[in-house]
């Protein structure tokens, strides 16, 4: 096995914590990530990596060489790419939540392919936080404050908790003022959020609901509320082209929460290839252009 490749195993598997985990990272199998961690430990003369039956965890040696060895792949990966004139190749892995994925960061993609036609992306939507380390996905989309300190943030935007309805709606039931009055509405509440039934507006004001509808998923919730059905809570950017164009009406802006912050993330540990660090650039320029997460949205 190459030497480099060794390395480069040998720190996927450091910051993965499993053979398993640095295979599929490598897009190699187990066997190959076995034997590279093997030919390290033989060829240094050191145990690198202490097994354990839930996880593996390096050594004092093995985080000494770990963090020169990603330097030793950073200067590899340089000298490659300039010499190559740093062309911009190979595969990125993204993550994006489900709605915003499909109308937002899908032609951010489409455009990031042609912008580098060597380069190829594999998208996945889910609006479940996805293990970046674990799945082996370069960049993530993230929608909201962040509980992982382990990774490179780029601040793209912002986003609301809106409340909204349809016309139709408002003329029949008339139209909340206060937080308080939507306990008297039909109510349309999305089961993939945690505390649902309880609208919060800011740190002291909250509104428990008994919803006429709960929908597991955000299209869903909106088709309804367009439909008449009733008062949903979303957040800014999934329901703009429905306020822009009069099918929705935003209601209560003078209670919304704090905004919420958008960010593209990756790892931090190691050293990005050139391929994701294009991407972040290209994502990052067309992502702030857009209206539905301006920073003042």
């Amino acid at each position: 096995m190459d030497r480099l490749d060794e390395l480069a195993f040998f720190v996927a598997i450091v910051d993965r914590g499993s053979l398993v985990g640095a295979a599929r990272r490598l897009r190699r199998s187990g066997a190959a990530a076995t034997r590279a961690l093997a030919a390290l430990e033989e060829r240094v003369g050191a145990r690198l990596i202490e097994r354990s039956t839930r996880r593996l965890s390096p050594t004092q040696a093995g985080l000494d060489l770990a963090e020169r060895a990603r330097v030793v792949l950073a200067d590899y990966e340089a000298l490659v790419t300039g010499v190559a004139g740093a062309a911009v190749r190979g595969l990125v892995r993204v993550t994006a939540p489900v709605l915003f994925g499909r109308r937002h960061m899908a032609p951010v993609v489409a455009s990031f392919l042609d912008a580098y036609p060597e380069a190829q992306v594999d998208l996945v939507l889910a609006d479940r936080n996805l293990d970046l380390i674990e799945e082996g996905i370069d960049v993530a989309l993230r929608i909201g404050r962040l509980s992982e300190s382990r990774l490179m943030v780029r601040r793209v935007g912002q986003v609301r908790e809106v409340v909204v309805a349809s016309p139709d709606y408002l003329a029949a039931r008339g139209r909340p003022e206060t937080p308080a009055d939507l306990a008297a509405h039909d109510t349309i509440v999305g089961t993939l959020r945690t505390a649902a039934r309880e609208w919060r507006f800011g740190a002291r004001e909250s509104v428990r609901l008994s919803p006429r509808l709960t929908v597991n998923e955000v299209e869903a919730g909106l088709v309804a509320a367009r439909a008449g059905r009733g008062i949903a809570r979303v957040l800014s950017y999934q329901a703009a082209e429905d306020v822009a164009a009069g099918r929705l009406v935003r209601l209560l802006a003078a209670y919304e929460p704090a905004p919420i912050p958008v960010q593209l993330v990756a790892p931090s540990a190691g050293h990005r290839p050139a391929r994701t660090e294009a991407f972040l650039d290209h994502a990052a320029a067309a992502l702030r252009a857009l209206p539905v997460i301006h920073i003042e949205a």
